[in-house]
């Protein structure tokens, strides 16, 4: 994260000299030389005032990265605090500090705004938490000048085209990541389409578009995902990601004819409030949000698993607005 950090700073600086930056930024000194070169970071906060300053509009951005959870601000300051918390949901402080590698000390004066976190340990905080840390860079500055997030930002762009045009690829870089296939000797054919349910032939086409696209390699024996651990984000593309919907929900459909253990079905057919079915909705997002924190933090994986969460209403279609005279 430290190479990381001075990379995103040396690419906020753009073509500046550093003595100009420097006094851009209200600096008599000249603290620029030291992040750029890692012997010394500014917090978070005093990066995101530099980018505002370079002509970044950091709350918009961090609303296409979060559009359900935009960053506030009060007056000139961010509540960056605020943010990571929201993001984080409802994840442990213990688990939080396990996957991100601080102390639960460290971390939970963080999240209270209590101390302000340096840009490594703000980085290496919102990838425990979200696991999408290429992608919120990408919306601040040009990916290509932070190369050392390059590799797993094209990864998981590949990964999420790949989520559209073969869904059960998704399912198979889960299951590749998790202790029961790590602990085979080697390959086993049969392993990936018993787990999931489907044929043979699905499971090693999903492994060639793996493959092809560079998301796993070939190790020895086994295959093995490149890199860390990263969410799939599959927003985008209202029709795309309805086919995708979709296809995962007709999976879980299917499922229902036959359960396994440990599978979860449950529904409720309700008559409420327009407001309270709003509320309703809401909770909902606000668990998909938790668990999404949740998953990112969980070490080590031991199962995949398939989280389907639906709102259907059956309401007459609203009536037209009237005509102007």
């Amino acid at each position: 994260m430290e190479q990381t950090s001075s990379e995103f700073l040396r690419a906020l600086r753009g073509h500046r000299s550093q003595v100009q930056w420097a006094r851009r930024l209200g600096y008599k000194g000249n603290p620029i030389t030291d992040w750029e070169r890692g012997d010394r970071f500014p917090t978070m906060e005093e990066a995101l005032r530099a980018a505002a300053l370079a002509g970044v509009d950091v709350i918009a951005a961090t609303a296409r990265f979060a559009p359900a959870l935009p960053l506030q601000r009060t007056g000139q300051q961010l509540l960056l605090a605020e943010w990571l918390s929201a993001l984080r949901g409802s994840v442990s402080l213990a688990e939080l500090a396990a996957s991100s590698g601080f102390s639960r000390f460290a971390v939970s004066r963080w999240l209270r705004g209590r101390a302000k976190p340096r840009v490594p340990e703000f980085f290496r905080l919102l990838d425990a938490i979200t696991g999408r840390l290429p992608e919120w860079l990408a919306e601040l500055v040009e990916i290509a000048l932070v190369p050392s997030l390059v590799p797993r930002f094209r990864a998981m762009h590949a990964a999420k085209q790949l989520a559209f045009e073969a869904p059960w690829t998704e399912a198979v870089l889960r299951l590749l990541e998790t202790q029961p296939y790590l602990a085979l000797a080697r390959h086993e054919p049969g392993f990936l389409a018993e787990s999931l349910g489907v044929q043979r032939a699905e499971a090693e086409r999903c492994l060639e578009r793996l493959l092809d696209a560079e998301i796993i390699v070939r190790r020895r024996h086994k295959y093995a995902v490149k890199g860390r651990r990263s969410t799939v984000d599959t927003r985008g593309g209202d029709r795309a990601l309805l086919n995708l919907k979709r296809h995962w929900t007709q999976v879980a459909a299917e499922r229902l004819a036959a359960p396994r253990p440990g599978d979860f079905f449950a529904y409720n057919v309700i008559s409420v409030s327009r407001a309270d079915l709003e509320r309703v909705r809401e909770k909902l997002r606000a668990t998909f949000r938790e668990l999404r924190s949740l998953v990112a933090a969980s070490e080590p994986e031991e199962a995949a698993a398939l989280i389907n969460l639906q709102v259907v209403t059956f309401l007459p279609p609203e009536p037209p607005a009237p005509q102007g005279a």
